[in-house]
């Protein structure tokens, strides 16, 4: 019992004594951020902090809406996001474990036994059963490192699935989008096929009344047919698009094509945009995040590196029942007084001679967070690089579609102009035929310019690194049912409280 005691003032000393943890302690680097952005202030840019996280809302388009909370619950990028979560919050549980007794192992065996001749001969049956416990203390704060790693590590993953939910949500407006300026450029195709087809018909009576060459018949044909012959390639794109709007749905393609049968409009862009202060980002960007944390879990793997310098100290203990061997082979000795052996005591280990490969491994390890600590400053450059250009391109779009505004309404009127001085001969074909190829021309452009506009408010949104405030669950029903089939998962899979 003497010694017992020893023992457990050793184990108290050692657990006392554990406070030295090696290694540095984290700083997030200071990055100098602009006070403010330069483009602001214009076209509804507004520096007031941000008030609808869920910024595709402000397009007020019901479909749209469904069409996001679709992906968010199907789509596979996302889910396999939410699964490297569980993956890491199970990485986090092994190494929360590294703080108790390493190894805890119960075992028996019997084993039969003959002797040769020369010993004596003879034949025994062995017996023994008994448990044993190797208990490592952390000394150094090698285990303590470890779970700040995984820790680390796992918020990082969640700031990982954040990111992916925006890029999501930005691709399915981006897609719908597409469907929305496929579908208005089919329409003007069919609206200016039907105004080039009277064009045709009045060139073709004229040529056959005489009263015009059959050279403005087949120009006024020539540009009909042009004008045909792109109509399937815009049908072409509008499927495609459509697809593309299934996949990141997680569906087939034509999944979503009742649910667009009602009609799809380009989103109209909001008056007023919020897009905070540069400073903002910090708190916003997951990515931003996601770049601290993994220095975080970096700058701990350096200190349980250094530890590695230090010797490591541990208890270990056994306890079991031995019986058997010369004279005796009967099992239920196993279970008398006598069968009783212990033994238990601490021991150290000391890799004095590898100090060589212990501090290069060190070094690395260094290294490695010198690189993820620029990462973390070249990541909050990057943003504030980003949100600033999707602001220019976003002004800059703006003023483009509203010239192209007045320049459709230019066309139109040309077009009206030169049809009317044709029909009552004040003009040839030429000017009617160079007005109708300028109105499809800018019509087009317009539809274009107007899908640009969407994207580079959408570019602005993903840049601002809002999305993410949703509170949708981590990983579907369906992958959380299989995985309790296959795995006792106990609480893992619940999804972490906010």
């Amino acid at each position: 019992m003497r010694s017992l005691r020893k023992v457990i003032c050793l184990v108290i000393l050692l657990q006392l004594s554990a406070c030295n943890t090696v290694g540095p302690e984290f700083t997030r680097p200071e990055v100098e951020l602009p006070p403010g952005w330069t483009e602001t202030g214009i076209n509804g840019l507004s520096t007031s902090p941000v008030s609808q996280p869920r910024w595709w809302q402000l397009f007020n388009d019901p479909v749209l809406n469904q069409l996001v909370e679709m992906a968010w619950q199907q789509n596979n990028s996302l889910e396999i996001a939410g699964l490297r979560v569980i993956e890491a919050r199970a990485q986090l549980g092994i190494a929360q474990g590294s703080s108790y007794p390493q190894s805890q192992l119960v075992a028996g065996d019997a084993s039969f036994v003959s002797s040769a001749d020369n010993f004596g001969g003879g034949n025994d049956w062995q017996f023994g059963i008994g448990a044993s416990v190797s208990w490592e203390i952390d000394f150094w704060g090698r285990f303590k490192r470890g779970i700040e790693s995984a820790d680390a590590a796992y918020l990082a993953s969640i700031a990982a699935r954040d990111q992916v939910m925006i890029l999501v949500t930005a691709q399915v407006v981006n897609a719908y989008t597409l469907v929305g300026i496929y579908r208005e450029q089919l329409r003007i195709a069919h609206e200016n096929e039907v105004l080039q087809q009277r064009s045709y018909d009045i060139a073709s009576v004229l040529y056959r009344n005489g009263a015009d060459s059959e050279l403005d018949m087949q120009q006024a044909q020539t540009l009909l047919l042009s004008t045909q012959a792109s109509i399937p390639g815009f049908e072409v794109s509008l499927k495609q698009a459509r697809n593309s709007l299934s996949t990141l749905l997680g569906k087939p393609p034509g999944s979503v094509d009742e649910l667009l049968s009602a009609g799809v409009d380009i989103p109209v862009l909001p008056h007023a945009i919020e897009v905070g202060l540069p400073a903002d980002l910090l708190r916003r960007r997951p990515d931003v995040r996601q770049a601290e944390l993994n220095a975080l879990a970096q700058n701990a793997l350096v200190g349980l590196a250094e530890a590695d310098l230090y010797p490591s100290f541990s208890l270990t203990g056994s306890i079991g029942l031995v019986a058997g061997g010369p004279g005796s082979s009967d099992f239920g000795d196993l279970f008398s007084t006598d069968a009783l052996t212990f033994s238990a005591g601490p021991s150290f280990v000391w890799p004095f001679l590898n100090y060589g490969r212990i501090k290069n491994n060190i070094r690395v390890q260094d290294a490695r967070l010198q690189q993820a600590l620029v990462n973390y400053r070249e990541t909050v450059i990057q943003s504030a690089r980003e949100a600033e250009n999707a602001m220019a391109a976003y002004n800059g779009s703006q003023a483009q579609k509203q010239i192209m505004v007045e320049t459709v309404a230019s066309a139109q009127r040309s077009n009206e102009l030169s049809l009317l001085r044709y029909r009552e001969g004040l003009s040839d074909y030429q000017r009617v035929l160079d007005s109708q190829q300028a109105l499809f021309a800018q019509q087009q452009r317009l539809v274009t310019q107007r899908g640009t506009s969407v994207a580079s408010l959408v570019s602005l949104y993903k840049s601002l690194g809002g999305g993410w405030e949703t509170g949708t669950p981590l990983i579907s029903d369906e992958s959380r049912t299989q995985m309790q089939q296959r795995t006792d998962w106990d609480e893992l899979l619940n999804d972490p409280e906010e």
